[in-house]
């Protein structure tokens, strides 16, 4: 790269340089209303409607963002006027600065790039849950052939007293 390359590539933005643009890329959200570049950006071609106002917004900034603008300003640490310049390109305050290296040290930073949500269960775990499920239906099968059974019982014993002759008694015998 010459040395053209690099002072323009120190000059863009750290979006501008990952394909972002100027519009603050997936890392930052600017304001409505607030310009992404400065002062040679040209007349603005409409003049807002006063009747009708727009709700300012906070720029957010992911956590790989941060990241990432935290390690370049611990880069430039050892260059006097470097990190005040990144500051400028990226349009950030030295308190956000502060705060993120803090929140940096304390693994914070670490902590929010983590996805989301609760925590995959443990194979065991998992392997438990299935176990007591697949136990619930056994034992629900289980009752119900066991009542299958006592009604086929009841059912047999009815029959068998229906299919009886009815003078007929066995328990009283003729024979004296």
């Amino acid at each position: 790269m010459n040395l053209k390359g690099e002072i323009g590539a120190q000059k863009m933005s750290l979006f501008e340089r990952n394909g972002g643009g100027g519009n603050g890329g997936p890392g930052a959200e600017r304001a409505v209303g607030e310009r992404s570049s400065g002062a040679d950006a040209g007349p603005v071609a409409k003049t807002p409607d006063p009747e009708l106002t727009q709700r300012a917004s906070r720029r957010r900034f992911t956590s790989a963002y941060k990241l990432a603008i935290v390690r370049e300003a611990d880069a430039l640490a050892d260059r006097p006027g470097e990190i005040g310049a990144l500051l400028r390109r990226e349009g950030l305050y030295s308190s956000n600065l502060t705060k993120w290296r803090r929140l940096r040290d304390e693994g914070a930073l670490e902590a929010l790039s983590r996805p989301r949500g609760p925590k995959p269960p443990h194979p065991l775990e998992q392997e438990n849950a299935r176990l007591k499920h697949r136990l619930a239906r056994t034992e629900a099968e289980l009752d119900q052939a066991r009542k299958v059974i006592e009604v086929q019982g009841n059912v047999s014993a009815l029959l068998g007293e229906l299919l009886e002759p009815r003078g007929a008694n066995p328990d009283k015998s003729t024979d004296k």
